[in-house]
């Protein structure tokens, strides 16, 4: 176990496309979506505690999601739960968890990783970790990990590198959510992977790239971090979050830096983004429903009918459809329209009572 390994797990999304299941009480990674009575977040601890002592991990999230966060990781203390006064994207998370890190162990070697993705095979995927772990401690390469494309989906960020013998290959260029007819000739290339959004890097390393393409925010927080761990943190993370643009760390440092690396990876991976991407992760029946409902099916495929055990869900006639009762909310639409999320979402917010249905 590295002891100078650390780990920061971003927990602070709100799941808008996997709304009205995701809420805003209670976004996915703090929801068991797959069935196996660990939520999104509890998986993602699981994965990561072999690499390294307790210790070692923080947590990113919301403040009004701090205390669910740690009921759910108890085995953190409270101070390893860092709560974002506000949401402003990966970049000034990140921020914040390495200037938290730096002070801790300035020769720490950081992992971050989204908190809400499923990711199969779990000891491929720590061996990978160590791997990357070597080729940045002493280094300040900027490593992200890719994931081989099994098709042209047009929800992925996509990286193209440059081809050489080893696993771990220069960054070329990013491209964010390409036209299926530009997914399909990256696929067709074999020179494109999808952008897991996990990334392994020196704290100093990432920090100097935060001082060169963001140096704003760097200052801001770098201002803020004195008064870390004080009682005048709160009002000093406040202060930084309101003076710092809303920017991920994808776009404000990844595509500008000239150090950044992507290792190829082969394990099972999925961001879980969608009800979509559920459907295909999912147990599902002879006609290629994926069925969490006590429920009654008929002449129904490619579906997903989700449900609590005490509604009896009846559906006939559908294909590809999402039938699910989630508290206060019963929906039927299409689950391949990922935007019509986003869309009802941002209806629902404008309605007088809308907030009560979030």
């Amino acid at each position: 176990m590295n002891k100078n390994l650390y780990v920061v797990l971003m927990a602070g999304g709100v799941g808008t496309r996997f709304w009205p299941y995701s809420r805003n009480s209670r976004p996915k990674q703090f929801l068991d979506v797959i069935g196996i009575g660990r939520t999104l977040l509890q998986s993602s601890y699981d994965r990561i505690l072999p690499l390294c002592p307790k210790e070692n991990i923080f947590i990113v999230t919301n403040e009004e999601h701090v205390e669910i966060t740690h009921a759910q990781i108890p085995d953190l203390d409270i101070s390893q739960i860092l709560g974002e006064p506000m949401r402003k994207n990966t970049a000034p998370c990140l921020a914040f968890a390495s200037l938290k890190i730096a002070k801790l162990n300035p020769d720490a070697v950081v992992v971050v990783s989204p908190a809400d993705h499923l990711i199969m095979n779990e000891v491929e995927f720590q061996q990978t970790i160590s791997k990357c772990y070597e080729r940045a401690k002493d280094d300040d390469k900027l490593i992200t990990l890719g994931i081989k494309p099994t098709r042209p989906e047009t929800g992925y960020g996509y990286i193209q590198y440059i081809e050489g013998k080893h696993a771990l290959k220069k960054v070329k260029t990013f491209t964010e959510k390409p036209e299926l007819a530009l997914a399909k000739t990256f696929l067709e290339s074999g020179e494109f992977v999808w952008n897991a959004g996990i990334f392994v890097w020196r704290v100093k390393a990432i920090l100097s790239a935060f001082q060169k393409h963001l140096p704003e925010m760097a200052e801001v927080f770098e201002e803020a971090s004195s008064r870390f761990g004080t009682a005048e943190e709160k009002e000093a993370l406040q202060a930084a979050y309101l003076q710092t643009k809303s920017i991920s760390i994808d776009y404000g440092i990844m595509e500008k830096a000239d150090n950044v690396y992507v290792w190829l990876c082969t394990f099972p991976w999925s961001d879980l983004g969608s009800w979509n991407s559920l459907h295909d992760n999912s147990q599902r029946d002879e006609n290629n429903n994926a069925v969490d409902a006590d429920s009654l099916i008929y002449e129904t495929r490619n579906s997903v009918i989700k449900g609590p055990k005490d509604k009896l869900i009846v559906v006939q006639g559908l294909n590809g459809y999402l039938v699910g009762a989630f508290d206060n909310v019963v929906i039927v639409c299409e689950k391949e329209k990922e935007e019509l999320f986003r869309r009802l979402v941002s209806d629902l917010k404008s309605k007088a009572n809308g907030n009560d249905y979030l």
